[in-house]
């Protein structure tokens, strides 16, 4: 389309000439003129007429911006053409997010064409295929001409005009498309292996970062345009409020990442609740702009206040001596700088975008960011391995000392066992030579057969109770027996005791997973029990014991299985039932079971030890 305008005007900002040895000029300060219209009812004929030429401004500051996004900014610019050039040029336009630009390109004749580009048009409507805005000029003249263009935006958009040669933009753009494939192939690299590493720990940390990290990665893909050219490139209204959502999941997974990697809820339970309530109100507002008031996704500073607890709780956890934490500071430093930056130049201190670092200074905060919080996630795994090998030594030793101290007590029983048996012993001998004192007595006083008997019905009551006394130490001895069911208990005195000698004993050589043959575990839901950490399976204590789904207490088992092992076999049901005060028949049929297990493991038995019967505990 091309406007018909004549007349001549005089301008006095400062004018760009083409020139062949320059590859490139930005526009800036007096170079570019403003005018706002707050009734959005300018036409281009008055814009451009002699009346409204003292009413733009020149610009004051580097970059001019749509701060009032309710009203219409024109701007104009002149340049000095050279038909002697050889190059071809155009002009770029930096900010992604300008909804709706009209172009008004001076020609030769002094018509004008009129061309119309932003984010509000497919992708395909471009002139160049492109992320950024590029219109083609003619240079076919020496005329000095004035170009307009009327910007109208949702957004504070930055009126980043640049000269640019051709050939120059073609190499610009592949260096700039090759260092956005190095930014987003990071951001993959990281999210995939922190992925692999979530599915294979487990822990919510992973997923967390996961997230976080992809939040960036679409977050700066909607911002400089990459998502549009390659991902919704004809979803302009979904284009529009894109980064919205990606800039909400960044804030709310950067918190729970927090949360979840420096134990904020043990460690800090206030700032685990300043979190929740920054995460809800986050939220609510985030709800509130998409549905009722989209003018306050424009907003991005807010993202400064979680940015800031979030960065604040690290160095508050630092500080208590978490040592993970400094990684964690290290990289938010980083963002926290170039967060800041940035929301300096939003609020007018534009002077501090200097060049491409300045403009990509956010982009590469985040990379420095990544590279920090991954090692802090990997100094948080060496740490946590660390105190599990210690408190593992501390375990060793500890068992070591328990072996020590039973063996010393199953000396010391052994010794009063021999020591009671050698009163016995002589008991008896003293009991043998007055029997025998008595016989003879017996023969010589015959009449005095009351008196003789009287004495024996006080020696009968002093044979029988010395009769207990044998039997009880004929008992032990035959049975073998250190300790009665009172000392046994001593030992192993409830449910929890048995099941960790159980869990001792049977993964002492290290765990298996019998499913999948997996050596790696999580402690499972019922006590002693372990889950595997690859395909879940939970095997309790007692699963592949003798002890499985036995009914009787398990500390009276126990004693069981040391009783028949100790008589090598020998005692009766009814001694066992007597002893343990447990139906015959229950002891009958789990003695069988132990009997037949001695049998099957003789040749074990006998190179065992003193504590052999353990080896008739796993099936």
């Amino acid at each position: 389309m091309v406007l018909l305008f004549t007349g001549p005007v005089v301008f006095a900002q400062k004018t760009v000439s083409v020139n062949d040895s320059v590859n490139q000029h930005i526009f800036n300060y007096s170079e570019i003129e403003s005018l706002k219209d707050v009734n959005n009812n300018l036409s281009f004929k008055e814009i451009s007429s002699t009346a409204f030429d003292h009413r733009f401004q020149p610009n004051l500051k580097s970059t001019p911006q749509t701060k009032d996004l309710t009203a219409t900014y024109w701007f104009r610019i002149k340049i000095k053409h050279n038909s002697k050039a050889d190059k071809r040029y155009l002009l770029e336009f930096f900010d992604q997010t300008i909804d709706h630009v009209t172009a008004y390109l001076p020609q030769k004749d002094g018509h004008y064409q009129i061309k119309e580009f932003g984010d509000t048009f497919d992708f395909e409507h471009r002139e160049i295929h492109h992320k950024n805005f590029e219109l083609y000029i003619r240079n076919d003249n020496d005329a000095t001409q004035v170009y307009y263009f009327k910007f109208k935006s949702s957004q504070i958009a930055d009126v980043i005009i640049v000269l640019r040669t051709v050939d120059w933009f073609i190499s610009y753009a592949l260096d700039e498309y090759f260092y956005f494939g190095i930014f987003y192939g990071m951001i993959m690299v990281f999210s995939f292996y922190n992925l692999i590493m979530f599915i294979a720990m487990r822990q919510r940390q992973y997923l967390y970062y996961v997230l976080y990290n992809l939040g960036v990665g679409f977050f700066e893909m909607s911002t400089d345009g990459i998502a549009y050219q390659y991902l919704w490139s004809s979803a302009t209204q979904w284009n529009q409020i894109a980064y919205a959502f990606a800039l909400y999941a960044t804030s709310v997974f950067a918190l729970l990442f927090t949360r979840e990697l420096l134990f904020v809820k043990a460690k800090a339970p206030r700032l685990n609740q300043l979190i929740v309530y920054i995460i809800g109100i986050r939220t609510v507002i985030f709800l509130y702009s998409l549905f009722i008031d989209r003018s306050l996704l424009t907003y991005k500073f807010i993202e400064f206040i979680p940015l800031a607890v979030a960065f604040g709780t690290g160095i508050y956890i630092y500080k208590k001596g978490y040592k993970p934490a400094r990684f964690f500071v290290l990289g938010y430093s980083f963002l926290f700088a170039g967060f800041t930056l940035k929301l300096l130049i939003m609020i007018g201190f534009s002077w501090l975008s200097i060049g491409v670092v300045g403009y990509y200074s956010l982009s590469f905060c985040f990379v420095l960011e990544m590279i920090f919080l991954s090692l802090a996630i990997g100094d948080k795994v060496s740490i946590l391995k660390h105190k599990k090998e210690k408190v593992q030594r501390q375990m060793i030793r500890q068992m070591a000392e328990n072996a020590k101290l039973k063996d010393t007590l199953n000396l010391k029983l052994e010794a009063k066992v021999e020591e009671r048996t050698k009163e016995v012993f002589h008991k008896s001998l003293i009991i043998e030579a007055k029997n025998a004192e008595l016989q003879e007595a017996n023969d010589q006083l015959k009449q005095q057969a009351e008196e003789i008997s009287r004495m024996n019905v006080l020696l009968e009551q002093d044979n029988q109770e010395l009769q207990f006394n044998v039997e009880k130490v004929t008992r032990d001895r035959v049975m073998s027996a250190d300790v009665d069911f009172e000392e046994f208990s001593r030992i192993y005195p409830d449910k929890d005791s048995c099941n960790l000698f159980l869990s001792e004993l049977k993964w002492k050589d290290g765990y298996v997973c019998r499913k999948c043959k997996n050596t790696h575990y999580y402690n499972g839901h019922i006590p002693y029990s372990r889950r595997c950490s690859k395909c879940g399976y939970e095997e309790s204590v007692t699963t592949y014991t003798v002890f499985h789904n036995t009914r009787i207490p398990i500390n009276k088992a126990f004693y069981m299985i040391f009783l028949i092992y100790s008589t090598k076999g020998k005692i009766s049901s009814h001694k066992l039932a007597e002893i343990l005060n447990i139906r015959q028949s229950t002891c009958w049929t789990y003695g069988s079971k132990i009997k037949l297990l001695m049998e099957e493991r003789k040749a074990m038995l006998k190179k065992a030890n003193k504590n052999g019967w353990s080896q008739l505990v796993l099936e």
